[in-house]
């Protein structure tokens, strides 16, 4: 197993606990709050299948129906949670809205503080730790799992600010927060969306990354100028599109390996899916 699939793995197994958790002393305490957060937890468990799947699916070669790969399929991936999040913050917010306008009253135990410190303290280490990962391996699926988990360290701190004031007597705070949470929910889902569809658009690349692959392109001996650069995301990947100025007075061949070392050098960047090189002789 790769070691991305390996760690959206890993991801997988822990949200599943803490959902699992979250959503047994969620329903036992009557906990709005610690419910939504439960929920929240469950989309995660959703991001990190569909994570770990389209890791797997991008991992691909390429092959004769998918020339340039398979590197779509994270932002795919992507698009789904994020619709998936959007129906479950309507639906957090819905109950916690006629929750908070019931007369009724409910008993909340420390249980529910309990397994939100445990998620808060779990959740701290999940985002140092994939926010990390991904941005050494280059991997947007795997640094939005860190990303998401630094944000849920938030909606666990509000639901634990619920949960307390609630067994301090202040019953509708833990409605409160619940549907405070519902409003993270959404605008997170929005977020992964916007990012994502940018992905699927073809997204052009930070500038600064663009002026890195032109200074390694200038440095190739034969080199004597950039005149166009063009790059684009392909899903998590980029295609470029270079053309290099050569000496017009070098033959064919000479000219052709200038672009092949061109390329060689540009496509080792873990960022590179495919350079293309075109040559202007000047």
């Amino acid at each position: 197993m790769k070691k991305r699939e390996k760690y959206s793995v890993i991801g997988l197994v822990l949200n599943t606990c803490l959902f699992v958790a979250k959503i047994v002393i969620g329903l036992i305490a009557n906990s709005m709050a610690l419910i939504s957060d439960a929920l929240n937890s469950f989309i995660d468990i959703i991001s990190s299948i569909a994570i770990h799947v389209s890791v797997k699916v991008s991992g691909k070669k390429p092959d004769d129906t998918h020339p340039f790969g398979h590197h779509r399929a994270e932002p795919i991936a992507g698009i789904v949670v994020a619709i998936l999040t959007g129906i479950l913050g309507f639906e957090v917010a819905k109950t916690s809205i006629v929750r908070l306008f019931s007369t009724q009253q409910e008993i909340i135990g420390y249980g529910a503080v309990i397994v939100l410190v445990i998620t808060i303290i779990t959740k701290l280490f999940m985002a140092k730790f994939f926010i990390s990962k991904g941005k050494s391996m280059k991997s947007p699926a795997l640094k939005a799992t860190g990303i998401d988990s630094r944000n849920d360290v938030i909606i666990s701190s509000i639901a634990l600010f619920g949960v307390v004031g609630a067994i301090s007597g202040y019953h509708k705070l833990d409605d409160i927060a619940a549907l405070v949470i519902s409003g993270f929910i959404f605008y997170f889902g929005y977020m992964i969306a916007i990012e994502n569809i940018d992905y699927l658009m073809g997204k052009a690349p930070s500038k600064k990354l663009v002026d890195k692959i032109i200074k390694l392109a200038k440095k190739v001996n034969g080199v004597k100028g950039i005149n166009e650069v063009r790059a684009h995301y392909i899903g998590s990947k980029i295609n470029i599109e270079i053309h290099v100025e050569v000496d017009e007075k070098a033959t064919t061949r000479t000219s052709h390996d200038i672009g092949k070392a061109v390329q060689r050098r540009i496509e080792e960047l873990d960022e590179i899916e495919k350079a293309f090189i075109h040559v202007d002789p000047v």
